[in-house]
């Protein structure tokens, strides 16, 4: 009897065991049984229309969270216990996680809808063939100003250090912004390693500090449209936003050029729903469906099938879709390498606390 009860305790625990081992085995791999749907996404970047739309059509429950920046979404994932099913990170971060092993490859057959998409787009350096990762969005960086509040007209971005500005500059809370900001304004790529360019960035960004009200996050958006500073540093989709608040303001890339940047859409390797995120990646590239997007974020639309539903004042303005002689003047964001990333945000450090 005592043998039997041994026999059937070691039963029990090489079954537990067997158990916890196939559940890790699915959170490596990417298990496809859930019904529900975790997307990890910017804050303010998507039509929540759309997500409850998602919900009807295919019955999968959507949980979704925000970050406010591409290495917070790194940490997180990177830490893991988190599981994600679908995240949106830019081109540098993607780049970074193809390196780190943390994410899998996509499943092309079970995204018809990639044909949508303007193979401009497609292929890019950070992502080859699009192994990985489906556009989401595209844009630039630039300068919302207020003609009611400066007469400056902001081709350059030199404009932002005149003394007219002082306390009246408002800077989006990112190292990779800012020190390309500063980069740029002195003809260097927003991509330069060199120490001595670093620094001159630095010290030129701490010329601009009299004029630097606050450097914030997704308030930017809120404090340019009540009209609490003259000029700020944002994202071009932001900045349509902005606009479409307060009809006064206006956006520019300035002549120096800017960072051209890309999020797309990835499913990280702790995925535990494949399936559901491929049905929302390729529902997201739906003409109809990006089109809506598109509208309600105010961000420019990779999918050229969508860009021909948009009104005309839309897909015609060329300060979110620029015309080629400007174009050629914008910059991919390199994969610097965690050590310079690192210092990149030191940098910036040193910058803020000077403010």
């Amino acid at each position: 009897m005592k043998t039997i009860s041994r026999m059937f305790i070691v039963i029990i625990v090489a079954a537990l065991l067997l158990m916890y081992l196939a559940a890790r085995l699915n959170v490596s791999q990417g298990y496809s049984g859930s019904n529900t749907l975790t997307i990890y996404n910017w804050g303010d970047y998507i039509d929540p229309d759309l997500l409850d739309q998602f919900q009807k059509e295919t019955g999968i429950t959507v949980i979704y969270q925000t970050f406010d920046s591409n290495e917070a979404m790194l940490t997180k994932i990177e830490q893991g216990g988190t599981t994600f099913d679908v995240a949106i990170p830019s081109d540098y971060a993607i780049s970074k996680m193809r390196e780190e092993n943390l994410l899998l490859p996509l499943d092309h057959s079970k995204l018809p809808n990639l044909k949508n998409i303007d193979p401009s787009f497609l292929n890019l350096s950070f992502d080859p063939n699009n192994k990985y990762s489906a556009p989401y969005f595209w844009g630039t960086v630039g300068v919302v100003y207020n003609p009611k509040l400066t007469n400056l007209k902001f081709h350059s971005w030199d404009d932002l250090w005149n003394p007219s500005l002082r306390n009246n500059v408002l800077l989006t809370d990112g190292a990779r912004e800012v020190m390309g900001m500063s980069l740029n304004s002195l003809h260097y790529s927003l991509n330069d390693t060199k120490e001595a360019h670093l620094q001159e960035a630095l010290a030129k960004l701490k010329l601009l500090t009299p004029n630097v009200k606050a450097i914030v996050g997704d308030e930017i958006k809120m404090l340019l449209a009540n009209n609490e500073a003259a000029a700020g540093l944002v994202f071009s989709g932001d900045a349509s936003e902005i606009m479409s608040e307060n009809e006064d303001l206006d956006f520019v890339v300035p002549e120096e050029g800017t960072n051209l940047w890309f999020d797309n859409m990835v499913i990280p390797k702790t995925a535990a729903n494949v399936e559901g995120a491929h049905k929302f990646i390729n529902f997201m590239m739906n003409p109809e469906v990006a089109a809506q997007n598109a509208e309600y974020v105010g961000y420019s639309t990779p999918n050229d099938a969508a860009l021909k539903l948009l009104p005309e004042d839309i897909s015609g303005d060329e300060r979110f879709y620029p015309p080629a002689d400007l174009t050629r003047r914008l910059e991919v964001y390199d994969n610097l390498g965690k050590k310079m990333l690192v210092h990149y945000n030191e940098l910036f450090l040193q910058f803020k606390m000077n403010k």
